[in-house]
């Protein structure tokens, strides 16, 4: 079968399924695993190139509505009749449905049966683990610096900061994106900054930008250099990838519990 995937969350799910030999063409953004970095280029997530996807004759393709905008996708592919698949994961048992659903599809169910119970057994054993720990800091997670994007309730970071034995600063907004500004965060004083900014490498964010916003250099976050800045691609994509940022992001917050 030729699949073609074009979003880094679809890509990675197909890695996970243990299917990256099928694809054939994936978005300029995919970067994970390896193996696809010879593959056909589509565009950009955003600005798909129909014409190629329709010239590579796929057999199923992977599209997503995980980012804003993604819709005009869909319709393109609806209109050319291309054969589709629509992914819109926004929490952590969305991913495990989309790899059942997704290995249905491709004809090899048994793939997401066992993907999905491997990927929520890791949840659970996170969970049973935070489950224990008494102290849960708050997060604030950055995804965007100006104007401030942050993740609210209805998102997988919510979830992702459970497991890992804290809590999202915005929980208590019922959106999955907020946007808010630097005084609204100073004021809820997280105790850790979590930097994850959308479509930037790790190595390109300085975490001493914060300290030039009002009033944050006497926050208690900063005061304690509780400043992380993480990988991107291990907490802005609704992949499977995000346990292993969630993994990551435990051992740093709580070490002695998750040390492995």
């Amino acid at each position: 079968m030729k699949i073609l995937s074009l979003c880094p969350s679809n890509t990675e799910l197909v890695e996970y399924l243990g299917f990256t030999d099928m694809l054939a063409g994936v978005d300029d953004y995919s970067d994970w695993p390896e193996q696809i970095s010879n593959l056909p280029r589509l565009g950009p997530d955003l600005s798909i190139n129909m014409d190629k996807v329709e010239e590579l004759q796929p057999d199923l393709v992977l599209a997503s509505l995980s980012v804003p905008g993604m819709e005009k996708n869909v319709a393109e592919l609806e209109k050319r009749q291309i054969p589709h698949i629509v992914l819109n994961p926004q929490s952590l048992a969305d991913i495990a449905n989309d790899l059942v659903f997704t290995a249905e599809k491709i004809g090899m169910p048994e793939r997401g049966i066992l993907a999905a119970k491997q990927f929520t057994e890791k949840i659970e054993e996170l969970k049973h683990i935070s489950s224990r720990i008494e102290k849960k800091p708050s997060l604030y997670w950055e995804w965007w610096p100006k104007p401030v994007f942050t993740p609210g309730k209805v998102n997988w970071l919510t979830e992702i900061s459970e497991i890992a034995g804290g809590r999202n600063l915005f929980a208590d907004v019922e959106l999955a994106s907020v946007q808010t500004d630097w005084e609204d965060v100073l004021n809820r004083q997280p105790d850790y900054i979590c930097l994850a900014w959308v479509g930037v490498r790790r190595e390109k964010v300085n975490p001493e930008i914060v300290l030039n916003r009002p009033g944050w250099s006497e926050m208690g976050a900063v005061k304690q250099e509780r400043i992380l800045v993480l990988e991107e691609e291990l907490y802005c994509r609704p992949s499977p990838r995000l346990i292993e940022g969630a993994i990551k992001l435990a051992e740093k917050i709580h070490p002695q519990a998750f040390s492995v």
